[in-house]
């Protein structure tokens, strides 16, 4: 029997979702709908899904699974939506969301229904967005967290675990409140700090016009999440509220801790604590996808003479190989520069690396 899927927001999430499984599902019929109208037929015209629904009544109504794939502020209004409709019996709602407690706390309203929510989050993303940047294998080797009630029937887990197999990701599951400190810890937060020392930046550009020029390299580095779309984070940090007011209580005391040692000049300590840092960060998987989006950088020395972007370029386009971002480091006249190619995936970089080096060109991948 034909399984109906609605995917609700045709992004890169929900349209990447909806891809992997039309391809890796048998007898599956996709239907889609998204507030853009334009996201939704090229969704149609891509493969993405199979069908356009011209209401979430009409995408919903007939499904047997629902993903919902928009911001988490609009999940959890659509949830309440979904409620007031003629869903069928033993349906399975599960959406992408960065957050966990809120939406699951909402979806209780199924709770005298005979439909079962489940939360999930795949933790994985591009530079890229918009359904025109759905991939197939964009959740491969990702971790994908779902996060069931204790009264979600296991029959119901694992049929949405089934229907998710072909993303070949990683599915964990995990309380909702368990999510949510997680995911603030190692992304939530980070971007608070990233922001922050933006902000410390800005500020003391008043005292000093160098502070931007002299913010370039390791500085936009580290800082980089800052350029996340505001309002996403805005409603993140609101919907993840109680974690991210324990965090900061926790920050305040770390702070207090290595500000101590560098006010009593305990040299000891400062070391031990680089160290640790070190020894921690360096033991981290450095393969796996984690909650925030990896960079594959590449630095190429490049003579200085007219054309010579284009030639870099016009190589890795023979070799069909996708850059994100690339940068000039330094360039001077009369001596070589450095060109920063970020790409997707380490393959691309590995590629790109061979395809250039071919063509005499030094490169160097950063630790």
């Amino acid at each position: 029997m034909t399984r109906n899927i609605a995917v609700i927001g045709l992004g890169l999430i929900g349209g990447s979702l909806s891809l992997n499984i039309r391809e890796t599902q048998e007898s599956v019929h996709m239907i889609g709908y998204d507030i853009n109208q334009d996201q939704l037929h090229l969704a149609k015209s891509l493969g993405v899904i199979d069908e356009e629904a011209s209401s979430i009544e009409c995408a919903c109504e007939k499904a047997d699974i629902i993903i919902i794939a928009v911001p988490v502020t609009h999940a959890v209004a659509l949830c309440e939506k979904l409620a007031s409709l003629k869903l069928k019996k033993g349906v399975i709602i599960t959406d992408v969301g960065s957050t966990k407690t809120k939406i699951v706390e909402t979806a209780n309203i199924f709770a005298h229904q005979d439909v079962h929510f489940i939360g999930g989050h795949p933790m994985a993303g591009s530079h890229k967005s918009g359904v025109a940047a759905a991939k197939v294998h964009l959740f491969e080797n990702a971790y994908y967290i779902l996060t069931p009630s204790e009264h979600t029937p296991e029959e119901k887990v694992s049929e949405l675990k089934q229907l998710l197999q072909g993303t070949k990701a990683q599915l964990i599951e995990m309380t909702p409140s368990e999510h949510d400190r997680v995911a603030g810890v190692i992304s939530h937060f980070p971007h608070i700090i990233a922001a922050s020392l933006v902000h410390q930046a800005k500020k003391y550009k008043k005292q000093n016009e160098l502070t931007s020029k002299l913010a370039a390299g390791g500085f936009r580095d580290i800082t980089r999440i800052a350029s996340s779309s505001p309002v996403m984070w805005r409603d993140i940090l609101i919907h993840n509220q109680q974690s991210m007011l324990e965090l900061f209580d926790e920050w305040a005391l770390e702070m207090e801790e290595i500000k101590e040692m560098v006010r009593s000049l305990d040299a000891e300590g400062i070391f031990n604590y680089f160290e640790e840092a070190k020894n921690f960060r360096d033991g981290l998987p450095v393969k796996e996808k984690g909650a925030i989006p990896s960079f594959y950088d590449l630095y190429v020395d490049v003579p200085d003479y007219p054309g010579i972007i284009s030639e870099v370029t016009g190589y890795l386009a023979e070799e069909r190989i996708s850059i994100t971002n690339l940068r000039i480091l330094e360039t001077r006249e009369d001596i070589y520069g450095v060109l920063r190619l970020s790409l997707q995936k380490e393959e691309d970089r590995e590629k790109a690396r061979i395809c250039l080096e071919s063509h005499g060109y030094g490169t160097f991948i950063p630790s």
